[in-house]
C-alpha cells in the first residue's frame, strides 16, 4: 500500500482531504471511494496507473474531510457541485473519473450531468444507483426519520483498531481490507477509537432514482465507460444485475470486464495488478485529455 501525497482543498467553505499519486503532468483522474470508505481505498491500485495523476478524495463526512453543516444532507448528488469546484481548483477542464461502489454511482451522475468535464469513466464493482421500488412519499418519510435519528446518535466507538477491523470483516470485508481502511476511518478518543464518518451517512436518501431516472443517466454517459465487476462482489444483486444487462444498449461506448475478487478487489494486492493492467489498456486506447 502506497500512501501518496496528502492534500487538502476548500470548496464552497467545505474542506476536502485526499491523496495524490503520479507525476504533476500526468493525465488527470479523479477517484471517488465507496460508502464509509476514503481515499486510502485506492492506495494499492492508484500507484500502478503509471503516467496518470490520480487524485483520490475523501468525500464529505468521510475520512479526513469535513462534515457538512448541521442542516445539510448526504444524498448521493450532494457532493457534485463541490466536485466541479475541485476540478476548477485543480485546473482540470476535463478529467477521467474512477469510482468504486457508491463512488462509481456518484461519478456516473456527475458524468451524465456534466458530460463536457468527464473524458472517461472507470466504474469498479458498481455502475449507477440501483433503481428504487419504493414510492416517493415512503422514501421521503424514511429520510426525515433517519436524519433526525442519526443526528442525535453518538459516533460508534471501538475499544481497539482490531475491534473495528473485526466488525468490517463480519460485514463481509476481508481482514486485509478491514485493516487497510482502519487508520483513516478512525480517530483516537478516550477509551478507544471513534468513527470519523458522519452518522447522517447512515440515513436514507430523500429521493431515490426510478428505473426511468437511471436509464436516463446511462443514456447520457457520452464518455467511454469501463465497468469492472468483482466476481464475488455485488453483481448478483437483482437490481444491479438487471442494470448491467441494460448497460450495453444504453451507453454508447461501454466495456464490461469481470475479475476475480470481492467488493474491495481494488485493495487486494493479488488483484490490483490485473485491474491496473485492464484500466491502463483501456485508457491508453482512448485519447484521454491531458491537463
Amino acid at each position: 500500500m502506497t500512501q501518496g501525497i496528502e492534500a487538502e482543498w476548500t470548496v464552497d467553505g467545505l474542506t476536502y482531504a485526499g491523496r495524490i499519486w503520479g507525476p504533476d503532468d500526468g493525465t488527470p483522474i479523479l477517484a471517488l471511494h465507496g460508502w464509509m470508505d476514503h481515499a486510502d481505498s485506492f492506495s494499492v491500485l492508484a500507484p500502478r496507473l503509471t503516467g496518470y495523476r490520480v487524485v483520490a478524495l475523501d468525500l464529505s463526512g468521510q475520512g479526513l474531510s469535513a462534515h457538512r453543516a448541521a442542516h445539510a444532507t448526504y444524498n448521493i448528488w450532494d457532493d457534485l457541485p463541490q466536485i466541479a469546484g475541485l476540478l476548477d481548483l485543480l485546473g482540470w477542464e476535463q478529467a477521467g473519473f474512477m469510482g468504486h461502489s457508491r463512488g462509481a454511482n456518484i461519478a456516473a451522475l456527475f458524468a451524465a450531468a456534466q458530460p463536457d468535464r468527464v473524458r472517461v469513466l472507470v466504474s469498479l464493482d458498481a455502475l449507477a444507483p440501483e433503481p428504487t421500488q419504493v414510492g416517493f412519499a415512503e422514501t421521503l418519510g424514511k429520510f426525515v426519520t433517519d436524519v433526525r435519528a442519526q443526528s442525535t446518535r453518538s459516533p460508534r466507538t471501538f475499544e481497539t483498531v482490531d475491534a473495528y477491523a473485526a466488525r468490517r470483516a463480519a460485514q463481509g470485508n476481508s481482514a486485509a481490507t478491514s485493516r487497510a481502511l482502519a487508520s483513516r476511518a478512525l480517530q483516537p478518543v478516550e477509551g478507544g477509537y471513534q468513527l470519523r464518518g458522519d452518522r447522517r451517512l447512515f440515513a436514507s436518501s430523500a429521493v431515490k432514482l426510478t428505473q426511468a431516472d437511471v436509464e436516463d443517466v446511462l443514456r447520457n454517459l457520452r464518455c467511454p465507460v469501463l465497468n469492472i465487476m468483482a466476481r464475488d462482489g455485488i453483481c448478483t444483486r437483482p437490481a444491479l444485475a438487471a442494470l448491467l444487462t441494460q448497460a450495453a444498449d444504453l451507453i454508447g461506448d461501454y466495456t464490461r470486464l469481470d475479475l476475480d475478487g470481492d467488493h474491495h478487489f481494488h485493495l487486494d494486492p493479488t488483484v490490483a495488478p490485473h485491474l491496473a493492467e485492464a484500466i491502463l489498456t483501456f485508457l491508453n486506447q482512448r485519447d484521454l485529455y491531458t491537463a
